[in-house]
């Protein structure tokens, strides 16, 4: 059991991923089979798998130097290859479960850090205003006209990173504005969007409790301080 959800953590964000492209119309005909593909390309596919694996991995676990990197790649690599493990793993099985909480504690109070850095070093710049829930704007364009309200439904473009500047969501990628109600979106935005006027375009700073709090959304992990840039399109009466 403590195999299977193991491999759930390290899979299942790759999954949500593949999950994150466009679905076929399920009224459209079953597509012709795949031709058979060319062992280059192959080979650069399962690369990236593995790449995109590793990715993962590092987010949830400490691995120190090139020991360590050796001595998963080559357990990893006997399980693959149906090998008899090297090591007796119901032995091991508890001190892989410490390394995942002792590793999970220190790479949130790093990122906890970083991110407390970030905020208090965006909240210095001019023209910066701390709202009353903690979240922060700074417009770069003023805009013009009137401000929605609590309750206001509005159409805007955004993208949206960790402080980091990875990418998590884009209506701009997407070439679709985003309309929504102020009501159904996360605290900051609530907030924030209040302060633009039609026009308008923003940097908004979200603290973690202003955002999706402990839960992890898509590719946003749990607790994390988010950056917005958004422009306020339309209010809709």
């Amino acid at each position: 059991m403590k195999k299977f959800l193991f491999l759930l953590a390290t899979v299942l964000p790759i999954v949500a991923v593949a999950a994150e492209q466009p679905t076929a119309d399920v009224a459209q005909t079953a597509p012709a089979a795949t031709p058979a593909q060319d062992p280059a390309e192959r080979n650069q596919m399962l690369y990236s798998l593995g790449f995109l694996l590793g990715d993962n991995l590092k987010t949830q676990l400490i691995l120190d130097n090139e020991t360590d990197y050796k001595a998963l790649s080559q357990g990893m690599r006997d399980c693959l290859l149906n090998k008899k493990s090297q090591t007796d793993l119901e032995k091991y099985k508890p001190q892989i479960i410490q390394k995942y909480k002792d590793d999970a504690r220190t790479i949130a109070e790093k990122r906890a850090a970083e991110q407390q850095e970030y905020m208090a070093n965006f909240k210095k710049e001019k023209g910066v205003k701390t709202l009353d829930n903690g979240a922060m704007i700074k417009l770069s364009r003023p805009g013009k006209g009137s401000t929605p309200k609590a309750d206001s439904t509005v159409k805007v473009h955004y993208t949206g990173t960790l402080i980091d500047g990875t990418p998590f969501d884009s209506s701009r990628e997407r070439g679709e504005a985003f309309q929504t109600r102020l009501g159904d979106v996360i605290p900051c935005w609530t907030k924030a969007v209040q302060q633009m006027k039609i026009g308008a375009r923003a940097t908004v700073v979200c603290p973690p409790d202003t955002a999706y709090g402990n839960r992890p959304v898509g590719r946003i992990p749990a607790n994390s301080a988010l950056v917005f840039d958004i422009e306020l399109l339309e209010i809709e009466k």
